[in-house]
């Protein structure tokens, strides 16, 4: 990018470590961190019942640990900008209040820096793949920019919520290098340098 849209935007002090509070299995579920160490057993770790057509006997009932805003919002919060080395959470793109969660249901509005921020799309393309990469296929994802923030919000709104405008622009290799660079920061997840 030869000049940029936005050349002196506000930066904010990121906070220094995660917001939400941890848990023995989120730990593994959301870690960018190697390879998972256990073992994976579809029988929760009891032999298969043969011949038995009582179900759920000697199966161990695995909880479903909710999502909520933080957790998303750490999804979230180190994504660089496509335009300058800074993150979402240093420009105050996305805040952990601007998302809500509800059973399998994920809304997200974000504020671009500027009301006729070129970027927008580019950085709402950027939240929904790295969520699509991160959660469970169960959840619905809607982002959408904060109401009065941008001039061509529901132009973006749009685009950024239609599942064939968001398969093909990630089918444009341009496209999606440029999203891969602005992932490339997202696993640190609030520990800047």
């Amino acid at each position: 990018m030869s000049e940029k849209i936005n050349s002196n935007p506000t930066v904010f002090a990121p906070t220094k470590t995660t917001t939400r509070k941890g848990s023995k299995t989120s730990r593994y579920l959301w870690s960018d961190e190697g390879e998972f160490q256990g073992t994976l057993s579809l029988t929760g770790g009891y032999p298969l019942n043969s011949g038995s057509e009582s179900e759920g006997v000697g199966v161990a009932e695995e909880e479903e640990e909710p999502i909520d805003s933080e957790e998303i919002y750490d999804l979230l919060r180190s994504i660089n900008d496509p335009e300058h080395p800074l993150t979402l959470e240093q420009l105050k793109v996305v805040s952990a209040e601007q998302i809500t969660v509800s059973p399998n249901h994920v809304m997200i509005r974000f504020t671009p820096t500027i009301p006729h921020c070129s970027m927008a799309t580019l950085i709402g393309l950027s939240m929904r793949v790295r969520l699509l990469r991160s959660l469970p296929s169960r959840y619905k994802v809607d982002i959408m920019i904060q109401e009065g923030t941008h001039q061509s919000e529901n132009a973006v709104n749009k685009q950024l919520n239609d599942k064939e405008r968001v398969a093909a622009a990630l089918e444009n290799s341009h496209l999606l290098g440029v999203v891969e660079q602005c992932l490339s920061t997202a696993h640190q997840r609030g520990s800047y340098e």
